[in-house]
């Protein structure tokens, strides 16, 4: 392992214990810093103890390099520990039959990581594709992709394909749910999607009826295949929307738009009583990590939990089919996995 490679299992380890603070900005300076100098230059100064001259540099990384260099992995081994899922039986079940990852960023919009990065990582953990869904253009606090930037980014998606074969990227894209009920992106590029996922960001205090109205639209977009973090709560800091979850479960149901059961742990959407009712109406859902790390993609086991308490039936997890069914489905709600 290389010094590089241990601080990037390092910022790894700390984005999926979510740690989102200091200490993790003070790595991913580090790490910028250690990549941009030639190799033995940093041996040369872990050597003579020079590096932590270098600005950016701390006592932590000083000695995550000089172990490093000496073959040990104390620190690793401390912080992998430290930051490991848990997951129940019933959800290790949920995970196992996980094929992908429906809703996940990358820093073409306001993940960390690029898409090489976010494919490699769930690909070592087993995912056969994932579905990158960059904020849509309105999003601009998140860097949304605009038509030609999305253009761009499938180009991108095509040549990473080719190299990662049989491992699949899908182009997807996280669309803004406007005040009105459509989506922030015009039909023409939504048409060469693989995935839709819809979302609520703004004015999230909306009156209960035109919010339900709102959701109601989304869910009945032709192109919408997911409706993303429901409620749009943060837990702690941000209360649910308010909008009729009956109609808009039940439309849902209608148009085939799948439930995302949010794996973030500020959000874990919808909530049990929710969850509850979405799987009354017999709606699909898709359990996403709703990534925006590497280290992020390891909190499915938390909506796997999830599911597996509220008895989500499995077969109507979208995320456990096969990729030719579910891009069969996403083209014709009508069928089925």
């Amino acid at each position: 392992m290389t010094p590089v490679e241990a601080l990037e299992r390092v910022v790894h380890c700390l984005d999926r214990g979510f740690e989102n603070g200091f200490k993790t900005k003070a790595f991913v300076r580090a790490l910028d810093v250690i990549r941009s100098l030639p190799p033995e230059e940093v041996e040369e100064r872990s050597a003579n103890g020079t590096l932590k001259e270098l600005d950016g540099i701390g006592d932590a990384t000083v000695r995550l390099v000089k172990e490093t260099f000496a073959g040990e992995h104390a620190y690793i081994d401390k912080i992998e520990a430290e930051t490991q899922i848990s997951m129940t039986e019933g959800g290790a079940a949920y995970m196992a039959a996980i094929r992908g990852d429906c809703h996940l960023h990358s820093n073409w919009s306001d993940g960390g990581a690029t898409i090489t990065a976010m494919a490699t990582t769930a690909r070592a953990l087993g995912h056969e594709y994932i579905v990158l869904t960059d904020h849509s253009p309105r999003l601009t606090i998140a860097h949304g992709l605009d038509r030609k930037r999305l253009v761009d980014q499938r180009e991108e998606i095509v040549r990473l394909n080719e190299e990662m074969a049989p491992f699949r990227v899908l182009s997807g894209m996280e669309c803004d749910i406007l005040e009105d009920g459509s989506i922030d992106m015009d039909n023409e590029m939504l048409d060469q999607l693989d995935v839709v996922v819809a979302s609520l960001h703004s004015k999230l205090r909306m009156e209960k009826a035109k919010m339900t109205e709102r959701m109601v639209l989304a869910a009945a977009n032709p192109h919408v295949d997911i409706l993303g973090h429901c409620t749009g709560r943060l837990i702690g800091k941000r209360p649910e929307s308010t909008f009729d979850a009956d109609i808009v479960f039940m439309a849902c149901k209608q148009f085939g738009t799948a439930v995302e059961i949010n794996c973030r742990p500020e959000r874990l959407d919808p909530p049990r009583e929710l969850l509850d009712l979405a799987i009354s109406y017999g709606c699909y859902f898709s359990i996403d990590s709703d990534a925006h790390a590497t280290g992020q993609l390891e909190w499915q086991p938390r909506g796997c939990d999830r599911a597996a308490e509220r008895s989500v039936p499995m077969d109507r997890v979208i995320n456990t089919w096969t990729l030719e069914q579910l891009l069969a489905w996403t083209k014709d709600k009508t069928l089925a996995a």
